[in-house]
C-alpha cells in the first residue's frame, strides 16, 4: 500500500495533514533513498526534515536544472540503485494507479502538462464520466500558454491534431477529441501582452456531460516564470464556487500524484474546505489516441519524489 498524504479524499483539517507529510517524509523508503545517495538524515523537528530534504535533493535529485521535465538529464545509476529507486517510488505512490475513491464529486480537474498528457489525462476524464463517476459542477482543464515543443507537435501531429502552439492548444484539442465538442458556448480572458500574464477560458457544454472549461492560468511569478500547477489551481478556484466539503477529483499521471496532490492540498483544501481525491491515468484503460507513454526512467523518478518533498514542505508552511 502506498503511504499516506499520495492521494486520497482528504480535506484540510491541519493535524490530518501534518500527520500524513510526516508517516511520507519520515519513511522507510525515503530514507533508504537518501542513505543509498550518502545522504545523512536530518535532525530537527519536521519543518527542519523538509528543510533538510529539499536541499539535499536539490545536490542529488535536481536532474532538470531549471529546464522543462524533457530535458532532464537522465542520471547513470548501477543496477542495485535503479532497483531501489523502482521499489521506493512504488512505495512512495508514484507508480500505481487508483481508481477514484468516491461515486460523485462537485468538480473533476484535469492537470495539463506535456502534450501527449494532455491528450491522455482529457481522454481518461472522459473515461470516467462515460463509466459512472458523476460531476455536479463541472470539469475543468487547467493549463498555460506554456509554448509546445517540436518534438510536442509532432505527438500532436500522430494524433491529427495540428495548428496547436501552446499547452492549453493541446488541452483545448483534447477536449474537443474526447467531448466531441467543436465550438465552445462561453470564452473569456485577457491577453496582457506576455503569456506569463495572460489567461483565457473556454466553456464547452457536451450532451450528457458536466460543462468542461479549458482555463489557461497566469503565473503568480510572471517576471520569473510560467504559471506552474498550484498556479492554474488557485486561479480555477478563483472562478468556481467551492464550498467547505466540496470533494473535488483530480486527474494527472501516477508519477505526480504525491506532488499535485498536496499543491491542491495547499490551494484548495486549506483555504476552501473542499476535499482532494488525486489520481493517476490508469494504463490499462484502452488508449483512444494511441500514443506511446514515455519511459519512466529512474531519474524521473527521482526528479518527482524531489517535487514531492518540495510540495510537501509549502503545504506544511502553508499550515
Amino acid at each position: 500500500m502506498p503511504l499516506p498524504l499520495t492521494g486520497g479524499t482528504v480535506s484540510g483539517d491541519p493535524g490530518v495533514l501534518v500527520g500524513g507529510i510526516a508517516a511520507w517524509i519520515d519513511s522507510a523508503p525515503l530514507r533508504g533513498l537518501v542513505e543509498r545517495f550518502r545522504g545523512r538524515w536530518p535532525t530537527g523537528d519536521l519543518a527542519a526534515l523538509l528543510a533538510g530534504l529539499d536541499d539535499f535533493s536539490a545536490a542529488h535529485w535536481d536532474f532538470r536544472g531549471g529546464r522543462e521535465r524533457p530535458d532532464a538529464r537522465e542520471p547513470a545509476l548501477d543496477p542495485s540503485t535503479t532497483r531501489l529507486v523502482s521499489d521506493a517510488a512504488t512505495a512512495l505512490g508514484l507508480v500505481r494507479a487508483a481508481p477514484p475513491a468516491l461515486p460523485r464529486y462537485a468538480h473533476l480537474l484535469v492537470l495539463g502538462g506535456l502534450a501527449h498528457a494532455c491528450l491522455r489525462r482529457v481522454a481518461y476524464a472522459a473515461h470516467l464520466l462515460r463509466h459512472g463517476v458523476r460531476v455536479a459542477g463541472e470539469v475543468a482543464v487547467l493549463g498555460s500558454f506554456r509554448p509546445l515543443s517540436a518534438a510536442e507537435r509532432s505527438v500532436l501531429a500522430d494524433a491529427g491534431v495540428t495548428g496547436a502552439d501552446t499547452e492549453v492548444d493541446a488541452l483545448d484539442a483534447a477536449v474537443q477529441l474526447a467531448f466531441g465538442v467543436t465550438r465552445p458556448a462561453q470564452e473569456d480572458g485577457v491577453d496582457a501582452g506576455h503569456p506569463h500574464r495572460s489567461w483565457s477560458s473556454r466553456t464547452y457544454r457536451p450532451t450528457g456531460s458536466p460543462p468542461v472549461r479549458v482555463l489557461a492560468a497566469p503565473s503568480s511569478e510572471p517576471q520569473h516564470r510560467r504559471a506552474h500547477t498550484a498556479d492554474t489551481q488557485r486561479f480555477w478556484a478563483g472562478h468556481a464556487r467551492l464550498s467547505p466539503g466540496d470533494q473535488v477529483l483530480l486527474v494527472t499521471h501516477p508519477i505526480y500524484v504525491p506532488f499535485q496532490h498536496c499543491d491542491a492540498l495547499r490551494t484548495l483544501a486549506v483555504p476552501y474546505g473542499s476535499g482532494i481525491d488525486t489520481i493517476g491515468v490508469d494504463p490499462t484503460m484502452p488508449d483512444p489516441v494511441r500514443l506511446p507513454e514515455p519511459t519512466l526512467t529512474p531519474g524521473r523518478y527521482l526528479q518527482e519524489i524531489r517535487s514531492a518533498i518540495r510540495s510537501m514542505r509549502s503545504l506544511h508552511t502553508a499550515l
